[in-house]
């Protein structure tokens, strides 16, 4: 076993938002979801479960997922191929739903516990995908303190960055959000060509033979 699903394994033990919780429990039984392996060279770094997902266990298994999967350029099989893609949210389990009926931000638990040592045990990734502020500023630090709009606008300095991995700042593919991607068509037209880009190098790399 690998340090990452040894770590993973214990991730997905976790209770930590029902026996220590930071502010109110979790409502409802943790279902952590977290995917990948130490071969991976693209992290989704979203923000936590949906109902949806919670019920079946497997994420982005929603409408939001259709979308990001054609943002990505990619179909499910690749995009559920662990060997090539991990997926690993802010908050691993559905956190509830607010008064409004939206979901809630994700727990403050499961970063400090788990994402520096899963992070450490993905060795390969070049390319991440930070969805939603919460991600954003765990990977992006004070690039992201202007909000999701802000950072998403500035993706070309972002990811022309020193620092490695790349990171492409997104906002979230829930259908909420069509009225934003209506009204900023650079996002279609420039952000996404050049993220496809980057996705189809990465995972062409794992295709081509060692030397």
């Amino acid at each position: 076993m690998s340090s990452f699903d040894d770590i993973a394994a214990r991730a997905r033990a976790c209770r930590l938002c029902v026996t220590t919780p930071r502010g109110a429990p979790l409502p409802h039984e943790p279902r952590p979801v977290i995917r990948g392996s130490a071969e991976a060279r693209i992290l989704i770094a979203g923000q936590a479960p949906g109902t949806r997902v919670h019920a079946s266990g497997v994420p982005f298994d929603d409408r939001s997922g259709e979308r990001l999967r054609d943002w990505m350029g990619i179909d499910a099989e690749s995009f559920y191929d662990e060997r090539r893609i991990a997926i690993l949210p802010m908050g691993f389990c559905f956190p509830g739903l607010d008064a409004k009926g939206g979901d809630r931000p994700p727990r403050r638990e499961c970063a400090p516990a788990w994402r520096a040592p899963l992070i450490a045990a993905l060795p390969s990734v070049k390319l991440v995908l930070a969805i939603g502020g919460a991600a954003q500023h765990w990977h992006l630090g004070r690039q992201a303190d202007g909000g999701v709009d802000d950072t998403v606008r500035r993706w070309r300095a972002i990811t022309a960055s020193a620092t490695a991995p790349t990171v492409f700042p997104l906002p979230h593919p829930s259908w909420r959000n069509t009225g934003w991607l209506k009204r900023n068509p650079w996002f279609e037209a420039e952000l996404l060509p050049d993220l496809r880009a980057c996705i189809l190098d990465q995972l062409g790399r794992l295709d081509r033979p060692t030397r």
